[in-house]
């Protein structure tokens, strides 16, 4: 499919040309490929601008290495807007492990090192050898995740605030719209970047703290929290608790002889906002500059999506959704989620299927409780976990509403939910009715949920709720299914290695696994990503809502018992399974009896760890006949392959754009690196497809 390049903001030149331009208000600069479609937030930012009157043109992923390619279209009038991408560019290109990422789905081609690591920084940088002091606002994720001292996991340090080493006068964090066209207007007016310092959502260097002009807390310095643990904690649960636009004060942190001012978070577009955002005239395509190297393989996965609400009050500590987007959710009317769905119904590539109507959470609608609006968010607790707050509204109507009168519309054969489905939250749902619509009519072929664990305390390290909820949700999803003759799979999400986890908890959700017959075919190990409460955990080894010390798994081979665990059948994992096992007294483990996770090791001269002379001079001998593959090269329990889940199209069920994921998950910065695909459990009933009972009740 070819699309006019003057339907696209302008990326060159040459377009600015065609148009007419003679010179243009505001410079774009992104790490992503450009894609015009509203799950890319510059291209938000760029559309929302042009609606105001603005000229604006994007310059994406330019080359880094010298500032010309950022003189390329010219001195803009107003100034230079930058953000790294959809995602955190250090999480774009590093695994768990700290290892070099070998694809970039945000890149045409999936093409890896167009962007430069802390990309933020690079380009602000450049755009000062190429501009001299030309007002430079950054925004985007990675710069809203780092806006204070940070601990960077990659580097193992922390570092200054981002708007410090990027050089920049302006940083917008959050959904930066209401700040971004505040910040416009005021530079069109004349007025001078140096005093635009009173914007919320915003945050600015000042020599002296009484620039700010709102109520203000103070947290340690950026020289405290380098080197105490303990006052980068203290500071760490501040900064989260006063993200509230509701009741959040503004935020001072000494930076030197400076001082970095976080002015209190902009308040979350109402419904009318949102939907003139959703539907300002996004191609929803790529450039077609990159028709000829690939395309761009981020848009696959929302093309035909529909985003219909912002915020997350579901508060894991893992994820970072709660300091970028807020934990007060709002969302789009029904008409115009409904006039998006028929402008997918005209795409010549659309065939009948939604892929997703969702968010950050796909069901919520409204603030947690009507306290929440005046009140803000409650400092003390959580609404979902450990146990949800007697307050919450659960009511799922609304969505459920919404849900169907999308499915009537002509030419939609199916809307599928791929967003992040809150068990705990659908559970307290009063009337129980969306549950039954979600079973017969959202889901493709299985769905996926987000347990996380099994062990009470690590699930409270986690900031999710206990294992108890996720099992009553299972049953009743699978007695749904039986009674509308669904064939379904149930995939849960799962996390080693997080704070508080020990190789004793690790056990213990193996045995849970086990028990459930389902073995994960990929693991996630927990990512420190900046900002998150659970990496103040990792960095510190202390729990910033109480102060005490948690355990933390931080060597490679601690990571590596815990993941081995997970996946105890592989038969690459027996070594570290059967360590981990002895590590922990836990013998009982290791035999022949079904609630076993390993056999013992054959043969004369057998080590502690079961493996015969022949294993331990070579590990990975085998017979040909041993351990045979299936298909995909998986191997299942004594030595068969397992069955493989039911895959979605093109062979699995990835996530789109949005936050903080790269590659094939949404950036919505709650993990930080894909997802498991879906596996078919190998024997036990309570992860098979849903069965009809013999005697055939309902």
């Amino acid at each position: 499919m070819e699309f006019d390049r003057d339907l696209f903001l302008p990326v060159s030149l040459a377009d600015m040309q065609r148009r007419g331009w003679e010179d243009y208000d505001f410079l774009l600069i992104t790490g992503d490929a450009y894609v015009d479609h509203p799950s890319f937030g510059p291209t938000i930012i760029g559309r929302l601008l042009e609606a105001e009157g603005y000229r604006v043109a994007i310059l994406a992923q330019p080359d880094w290495r010298g500032p010309e390619a950022f003189r390329s279209m010219g001195r803009p009038r107003l100034g230079v807007l930058i953000s790294a991408g959809n995602i955190d560019s250090m999480v774009a290109h590093y695994t768990a492990a700290r290892k070099r990422r070998h694809d970039d789905a945000y890149s045409p081609g999936r093409k890896a090192g167009l962007r430069p690591d802390h990309a933020t920084v690079v380009y602000s940088n450049r755009v000062r050898e190429a501009f001299g002091d030309i007002p430079i606002i950054i925004g985007g994720l990675e710069a809203s995740l780092r806006r204070f001292a940070h601990y960077d996991y990659w580097e193992d340090k922390v570092r200054r605030s981002i708007l410090f080493d990027a050089q920049a006068d302006i940083l917008t964090y959050g959904m930066g719209e209401t700040a971004t066209l505040d910040i416009a207007a005021r530079l069109n007016s004349g007025t001078p970047v140096s005093e635009i310092t009173d914007v919320r959502g915003t945050c600015v260097a000042a020599d002296y703290p009484g620039v700010c002009a709102y109520p203000r807390v103070e947290v340690p310095s950026f020289e405290e929290v380098s080197s105490s643990k303990r006052a980068y904690a203290q500071a760490n649960m501040v900064e989260y608790q006063e993200h509230d636009a509701a009741v959040g004060k503004a935020i001072i942190q000494r930076h030197g002889k400076r001082f970095l001012i976080v002015n209190p978070p902009a308040y979350p577009l109402p419904t009318e906002e949102l939907d003139r955002v959703a539907e300002l005239p996004y191609v929803r395509e790529p450039h077609p500059m990159y028709d000829d190297m690939g395309g761009v393989p981020a848009i696959e996965e929302v093309r035909f999506s529909i985003t219909h609400n912002r915020g997350c009050f579901g508060a894991c500590n893992f994820c970072s959704l709660a300091f970028h987007q807020g934990r007060t959710v709002t969302s789009r009317s029904h008409e115009s989620v409904i006039r998006e769905a028929k402008l997918l119904i005209q795409h010549p590539g659309f065939k009948g299927y939604i892929h997703d109507i969702g968010g950050p959470a796909a069901t919520f609608r409204r603030p947690s409780c009507q306290k929440q609006l005046k009140h803000g968010m409650c400092k003390n607790r959580a609404c979902l976990a450990p146990e949800a707050c007697p307050n919450l509204d659960a009511d799922h109507t609304d969505y459920m509403m919404l849900l169907r009168k999308v499915r009537a519309l002509p030419g939609i054969k199916k809307v599928f939910i791929r967003s992040g489905i809150r068990f705990d939250f659908l559970m307290k749902d009063p009337s129980g009715e969306f549950f039954t619509d979600l079973v017969q009519h959202h889901i493709s072929g299985q769905l996926k949920v987000a347990p996380e664990h099994c062990v009470d305390h690590t699930l409270d390290y986690m900031g999710k709720p206990h294992v108890e909820v996720y099992e009553r949700f299972r049953d009743k999803y699978y007695k749904l299914n039986r009674r509308y003759g669904k064939d379904q799979y149930l995939v849960p999400y799962l996390i080693s290695s997080h704070p508080g986890c020990t190789l004793e908890d690790a056990v213990q959700l193996a045995e849970w696994l086990n028990k459930e017959g389902h073995m994960p075919e990929q693991v996630q190990d927990f990512y420190p990503t900046p900002g998150t409460l659970a990496t103040c955990m990792w960095y510190t080894g202390i729990d910033p809502r109480t102060m005490q010390p948690v355990f933390v798994p931080k060597t490679p081979h601690d990571k590596a018992l815990q993941r081995a665990l997970m996946q105890w059948r592989k038969p690459q994992n027996r070594a570290l399974v059967l360590e981990a096992l002895h590590k922990t007294g836990r013998e009982d483990l290791i035999g022949y009896g079904k609630h076993c996770l390993i056999r013992p090791g054959k043969g004369p001269g057998a080590d502690r760890y079961g493996h015969g002379q022949d294993q331990r001079q070579n590990s990975s001998a085998r017979r040909p006949d041993q351990n045979k593959p299936g298909q995909s090269g998986r191997y299942g329990k004594a030595g068969k392959p397992d069955q493989s889940g039911r895959p979605g199209q093109n062979g699995k069920y990835t996530k789109g754009p949005q936050g903080g994921r790269p590659a094939q998950g949404k950036p919505d910065g709650r993990h930080a690196v894909s997802r498991p695909t879906a596996q078919k459990p190998v024997k036990k009933a309570g992860w098979a497809k849903a069965k009809p009972k013999k005697s055939g009740k309902k």
